[in-house]
């Protein structure tokens, strides 16, 4: 039994292994078909690929070369439309030209007509000419027959005629328009002056150009001297003025040097060291004066906000005097007329009386710096931050630029008021008389004139004409041309008028 399960067991692995490698080989033969099966259907894939991918590239090829012959044809299209449109262009440039062409035949044959016209015109005139000109000869010779007159004679005595004639109508001409003028401004210019000239009422002072002290002995005297003149030469070194001999032209070092001598005198103890500390003293006391003398001068005509260096420089204007008139209070009197004025026309009051108290303030360094004191004012100004106005009122109050503010022509009005009101500035006896006879003298040198008198100390003129010589039209252009003669001939403050008096008279005595 058990050798039969043993041997059956064995036929059993037998046929199992039997079985085992004939499903191997089987499975191989199996795995190979599919193997070649698959590559068959790999290398059939690929060629279909490829013939996919052949056609493909045709078909970029093809659409590459349809979208070229696109885009020539487009290009083409272009250049063609662009070539219609130059057609076009020149088409109405021709026709432009053709145009102009006419347009310029028919000037030419216009001015062709024109200068036939003048041409002919021309030789009208010529002959027209010629005509007068024998007429004239003809007329002289008959006026020489009849008058028995030279040529000489004949032309002086029709250019003196022509002359006259020119005169009169000339004097016509300036009276009318004068008139007209005098009409409209005179009464509201004299007004408007009167007016602001009687709101403000200001006392008024004048100051030597020099400073003088009283020395009690001739032993004080040479105290000051020194032994062998060191004391006056280091009061002299110290102060910058000349003592005795002459005086500073500093008016603020004069005024230091006139404070301390003062003081030496009445302390009595004189030395150089005594000498510079009365100096210093007295030179710090006249700074804070000054700036206290600036201020002052800006409250009483109630402006603000002015620059502390501006303000010392208006305080010197109160050392500061012209033809005797002390510069500080002219200004602050400019500064209230230039504002009186301003309120009367509907201008900044304010702006007014600051341009008219800054308006000299060159003055008190144009002796340090080059230039005129309008320019040296102008340039403090602007440095300090004042307005346009300010500074232009300053730069052309004396008139000597083109007027761009209206507030210039206030101060220059005001200036001129405040200087050559009477009793304002005083002259030498031998200047003034000069000045009178100028006046004088340069009024009776025109024809017709028979006597000229200088009055209101040479700010009006009265001229006595010919009435025998002179009509009213003569006499107005002999006003005229006096007027302009003292312009062009003589320097002086403000204006100078000048009225001209002809007339006749007539003189009977009844017995």
């Amino acid at each position: 039994m058990t050798g039969n399960v043993v041997m059956m067991l064995l036929v059993a692995v037998v046929l199992s292994a039997t079985l085992t490698l004939v499903l191997v080989r089987l499975l191989d033969r199996l795995r190979r078909a599919d193997a070649q099966s698959a590559a068959r259907q790999i290398l059939e894939a690929a060629e279909r690929l490829a013939a996919d991918n052949l056609k493909e590239a045709d078909l970029a090829i093809k659409e590459r070369e349809l979208a070229q012959k696109a885009a020539s044809e487009r290009e083409l299209a272009k250049i063609r439309e662009e070539l219609r449109e130059r057609e076009r262009t020149l088409d109405r440039r021709q026709e432009l030209l053709s145009q102009q062409e006419d347009d310029l035949r028919k000037q030419q044959k216009m001015v062709e007509s024109t200068q036939r016209r003048l041409s002919e015109r021309l030789e009208d005139a010529n002959r027209r000419n010629e005509e007068l000109n024998k007429l004239l000869e003809m007329q002289r010779q008959t006026l020489h027959t009849i008058s028995g007159l030279s040529p000489g004679e004949a032309t002086k005595r029709l250019l003196d005629s022509l002359e006259q004639e020119l005169t009169q109508e000339m004097g016509a001409i300036i009276a009318r328009h004068e008139k007209r003028v005098a009409e409209v401004v005179e009464q509201k210019t004299r007004d408007m002056l009167l007016t602001a000239l009687q709101r403000y009422a200001a006392a008024h002072t004048a100051e030597s150009t020099t400073s003088t002290v009283d020395i009690p002995s001739d032993e004080m005297k040479g105290r000051i001297i020194g032994r062998e003149g060191r004391n006056i030469r280091t009061f002299e070194k110290i102060t910058g003025v000349d003592v005795i001999i002459d005086s500073g032209f500093d008016p603020v070092r004069r005024e230091i040097a006139r404070q301390t001598l003062n003081k030496l005198i009445a302390d009595g103890r004189i030395h150089p060291a005594r000498i510079e500390e009365l100096y210093q003293e007295t030179a710090r006391e006249i700074e804070t004066f000054i700036q206290k003398k600036g201020e002052e001068a800006a409250q009483e005509v109630d402006i603000h906000g002015i620059h502390p260096k501006v303000l010392y420089m208006l305080g010197r204007l109160h050392f500061r005097t012209s033809y005797s008139q002390n510069v500080l209070r002219h200004s602050i009197e400019v500064a209230f007329l230039s504002g009186m004025l301003a309120e009367m026309i509907g201008l900044d009051a304010a702006l007014a009386r600051r341009c008219g108290l800054l308006h000299d303030i060159g003055k008190a360094a144009d002796h340090e710096l080059e230039g005129g004191h309008p320019k040296i004012g102008a340039d403090l100004l602007r440095r300090h931050g004042e307005r346009p106005e300010v500074v232009h009122a300053a730069l052309g109050h004396h008139d000597e630029i083109l007027t761009e503010y209206p507030y210039t022509m206030l101060v220059a009005t005001a200036d001129a008021c405040s200087a050559s009101r009477p009793g304002a500035r005083r002259e030498s006896l031998e200047r003034y008389i000069k000045r009178m006879e100028e006046l004088e003298a340069i009024a009776c040198s025109f024809p017709g004139v028979e006597q000229a008198f200088a009055i209101q100390a040479g700010r009006e003129l009265r001229v006595i004409a010919s009435a025998k010589d002179t009509d009213d039209a003569k006499a107005a252009k002999i006003c005229r041309d006096i007027a302009k003669a003292f312009e062009e001939q003589l320097t002086y403050p403000g204006e100078i008028k000048v009225t001209v008096v002809r007339e006749s008279r007539f003189t009977e005595i009844a017995r």
